[in-house]
Order: structure tokens, then C-alpha cells, then sequence
């Protein structure tokens, strides 16, 4: 089984919401459609713009942590290695 731990946006961009899943389709398609109560639906944070894959639970809850802590300008060069665009990965 895969996990992924993945950084989402809203539209203006100023805000990043960390999560890890082991279903990235299923969960993104929650946050664009407004499923799950709490920051994403309350900030319209549906906008996936990063993403990693490992196949350990452990290693995935530990790595979101890890980027949850950094600060901003460190997430964003994170998203700008992998989407210097910052264009949705899940449109």
C-alpha cells in the first residue's frame, strides 16, 4: 500500500494545509468537494500543489509532521521543487 503526504493551497494561495492519506485521489476529491468539516471547507483549501509517496504508514505520519513544523517559506520551497507553478496536481 502507498501513502502519500501532500501539501494543498486555496485559490489566492495564502494558505497550506498538510495531511497524509493512503488514498490521494479520494481524499482530494473530499477536499474540493467540501466532505470533511473543519480548516480546509471553513478556508476553501481544496488545491493539491504537493505531493510524496513512501509505502510506510509510520514514515508518511512522520514526514507530515516534519513539514507541518517547517516554516512557511520552507514548505514553499518544497511545492517549488516539484510545482514552481503551483499549478493543482488533481484538476
Amino acid at each position: 500500500m502507498m501513502y502519500y503526504v501532500y501539501i494543498l493551497t486555496n485559490k489566492t494561495k495564502t494558505v497550506l494545509y498538510t495531511g497524509v492519506t493512503n488514498n490521494l485521489k479520494r481524499r482530494i476529491y473530499e477536499h474540493k468537494n467540501k466532505l470533511i468539516d473543519g480548516f480546509t471547507k471553513r478556508y476553501n483549501v481544496d488545491r493539491l500543489v504537493y505531493y510524496e509517496t513512501t509505502s510506510d504508514a509510520k514514515s508518511a505520519i512522520m514526514r507530515e509532521k516534519q513539514i507541518k513544523n517547517l516554516l512557511r517559506r520552507k514548505k514553499e520551497d518544497l511545492i517549488n521543487t516539484m510545482n514552481p507553478n503551483w499549478d493543482d496536481l488533481m484538476q
